[in-house]
């Protein structure tokens, strides 16, 4: 029993060391407000770590989602992400599916990405999802202006 809960508390941490990036520079990841679709409930989130292209700084926009099951059974999750620089028009920047267990929560788990220059113009990430059987829930958004988060 004692080699099991080891091996299952060693498992989350590799997982918990996976999901973080692990690059001196690396940006941090907010997350914005909810949705849900049916009990899996959506939070999106964003990232924009700084890089450098000779003298001039650009950002990689992530967008990353955060999921929820509230309920008793595994459920199949279809997601998608998109973009938008300073109001203007939305880009879609990935999309992927997953299973979230019964009661477990995902993420962040990145999405998709972009590039864009450390302008001071705000970066808006949006994502919604749909679990199986079920319809796609409100988008649930993330910005930020800065080349960190």
């Amino acid at each position: 029993m004692h080699v099991r809960r080891s091996g299952t508390a060693l498992g989350v941490a590799v997982l918990t060391v996976l999901t973080i990036p692990t690059s001196a520079q690396a940006a941090g990841v907010a997350c914005g407000g909810g949705a849900s679709t049916g009990r899996v409930s959506v939070n999106g989130c964003i990232s924009a770590e700084r890089q450098w292209f000779g003298d001039v700084p650009y950002r990689e926009v992530t967008a990353y989602i955060k999921l929820h099951n509230t309920g008793p059974r595994a459920v199949a999750v279809s997601f998608e992400a998109e973009k938008s620089r300073n109001g203007g028009p939305w880009k879609k920047v990935g999309n992927s599916r997953t299973t979230v267990g019964a009661g477990q929560t995902l993420g962040p788990t990145a999405v998709g990405s972009d590039t864009e220059f450390c302008d001071g113009q705000k970066v808006v990430v949006r994502v919604h999802a749909k679990a199986a059987g079920g319809g796609w829930s409100n988008w649930s958004q993330a910005s930020t202006k800065q080349c960190q988060t």
